[in-house]
């Protein structure tokens, strides 16, 4: 007998392939669906070759990215100032996929074709899965180009980088840059959310460029080309394009203090910074900060909805995989009741996220044309940033459950998932200020009250369920004594009668009245798993599933 042999203890047996080389976009029913409903069809050849993409060798990449995170280089070796983030090669490239693929820049590169943001909805809820980190820069790049635009200048000279599909990592003034990304600066220690009470200062110079004195409590991807930076004028709050290079090519007087320790979001880097004098230009008009900045908001709070809505189906397939695979009690999971009720569960739930978003998507995609949509899109993507990013963590959690105690291990990607969770329902307005938002919808825009019902009634009179709680919702905005008190709950009832609506005027009427039961009619618990008999559970986990 060998030593080898001798020594032998077991052999490793019903342990489940991890998931790879698959397609992301092909084996995903729901989000091809929702793609086709809202208008964007015809980028399914695009969003089936990076779907390839995410589900191979970029899934190896964003396990990389994390294991490895981004370092702060306060001085070169000389003892020169750099202020430079150095990031893994592995991160490097899921950017250069991203920009390649147009997270950054394919809606307004088809800004002329109907639901070009729905496409690039999909572009991101896609690439998002196999790595999250990727999402703060890109979706600060794509959501400025509003902004912007309110400086023509500005505009002119930085979009046609900001939508590059070349993702270009070099410190060096955009001039010399085949494609440049974007951050934000808008809170700072004192203020939080209330960025009203900001201290930074922003001082006019005689050739009409501003000098900021301050700091940045969160200053998002500090690697980033440029900032858009919220400061004092004398009028008031104002918006800054605050560059990493002066207009001579030196150094821009932003100081990073140090990288922020995050509990995920591992392989993107957030900072704190100091503004010594550092150069900026208006955007916008001096004291108009707020309204200029604020359809950048609208578009990253979609992008907190996408991504949020992306950890739930890549949570749910990594269920799915390992329940397909794994065997107890003499069957596979997968095939065991109450794990079935589980994964249906899950996967109802992700499907209802990616229907809400992409229906906020194309409403985004009509404001510019359609003043109903745009009523719909400033009060729907509060409620939809609230619920769905609320959501996200216990979906995981329940996901990560289904994998045993693998799934508390780094080597699988559940723990990385669950970390991620919760960020967004933070970034953007944490759940509160998302309520307060749709209050004050309610109360400076009654058009958007209108829109919102309007959406509701177009599904009317197919589900008792909702029907019902149609009537009681229309009674909980008219009592307006408690509303601010009441507003989570009615925000969240809201919430779920929209991912109703748009599932009862799809093709699946199961699924349908499985939601409108479980969600709306009260036969479903707390937990995950709680879905009644008649839930189409075979419907729903085969929908879901990435593999027969």
């Amino acid at each position: 007998m060998s030593l080898t042999s001798q020594f032998s203890t077991h052999e490793v047996q019903n342990q489940p392939e991890p998931l790879k080389n698959y397609n992301v976009w092909a084996t995903d029913t729901a989000l091809r669906e929702a793609v086709t409903r809202e208008g964007a069809a015809w980028a399914g050849e695009h969003l089936g070759e990076y779907g390839a993409r995410a589900g191979g060798d970029l899934i190896d990449l964003g396990f990389a990215a994390n294991e490895n995170k981004p370092k702060l280089r306060s001085f070169d070796r000389y003892g020169h100032r750099i202020d430079e983030v150095e990031f893994h090669p592995a991160y490097h490239a899921l950017m250069s996929a991203a920009m390649e693929y147009g997270m950054n820049g394919f809606a307004w590169r088809n800004a002329n074709r109907e639901g070009a943001h729905v496409a690039r909805a999909a572009v991101m809820y896609i690439g998002s899965q196999a790595e999250a980190g990727i999402g703060c820069p890109m979706s600060m790049t794509y959501a400025a180009i509003p902004a912007l635009r309110h400086a023509p200048v500005l505009a002119e000279k930085w979009i046609p980088k900001l939508i590059s599909t070349q993702y270009d990592p070099r410190s060096l003034p955009m001039e010399h840059k085949t494609g440049c990304t974007i951050g934000m600066g808008m809170t700072e220690k004192q203020g939080g959310s209330d960025v009203r009470s900001n201290t930074t200062r922003a001082i006019r110079q005689p050739d009409g460029s501003y000098e900021l004195v301050g700091h940045k409590w969160f200053f998002s991807a500090p690697m980033c080309d440029a900032h858009l930076v919220l400061a004092q004028t004398e009028a008031g709050l104002s918006c800054f394009l605050v560059p990493r290079f002066r207009p001579d090519g030196s150094r821009n007087a932003v100081e990073v203090q140090r990288l922020k320790d995050k509990l995920g979001d591992w392989a993107n880097a957030s900072s704190e910074v100091e503004f010594q004098g550092a150069f900026g230009e208006l955007v916008g008009g001096e004291g108009r900060g707020v309204a200029t900045i604020i359809e950048m908001v609208a578009l990253t709070r979609l992008d907190c909805m996408i991504g949020s809505s992306s950890q739930m189906r890549q949570a749910t397939v990594q269920a799915l995989n390992h329940t397909r695979q794994r065997q107890t009690f003499g069957r596979h999971l997968i095939d065991q009741p109450l794990m079935r009720n589980v994964l249906a569960d899950l996967a109802l739930e992700s499907e209802a996220a990616i229907a809400l978003t992409m229906r906020i998507a194309r409403a985004i995609d009509s404001s510019g044309h359609d003043e109903n949509e745009a009523a719909f899109a400033r009060i729907a993507t509060a409620i939809g940033k609230y619920w769905i990013c609320k959501r996200t963590p216990s979906q995981v959690n329940e996901a990560q459950e289904c994998l045993g105690g693998i799934g508390y291990v780094e080597e699988t990607m559940m723990p990385r998932l669950y970390r991620q969770a919760p960020l967004n329902s933070i970034w953007e307005g944490s759940g509160n200020v998302q309520c307060l938002d749709v209050l004050r919808a309610l109360r400076k825009e009654p058009a958007s009250r209108d829109a919102l019902f309007a959406e509701l009634a177009s599904a009317r009179g197919q589900d008792k369920h909702y029907d019902a709680e149609l009537a009681r919702l229309g009674h909980a905005f008219d009592d307006m004594e408690t509303v601010e008190y009441r507003s989570r709950f009615i925000v969240e009832r809201t919430a779920l009668m929209l991912q109703a609506s748009i599932l009862i005027k799809s093709a699946e009427a199961p699924i349908a009245a499985c939601f409108g039961r479980s969600r709306l009619g009260g036969e479903h618990g707390l937990a995950f798993g709680t879905l009644g008999p008649d839930a189409p559970v075979a419907r729903l986990i085969d929908r879901a599933s990435v593999a027969a």
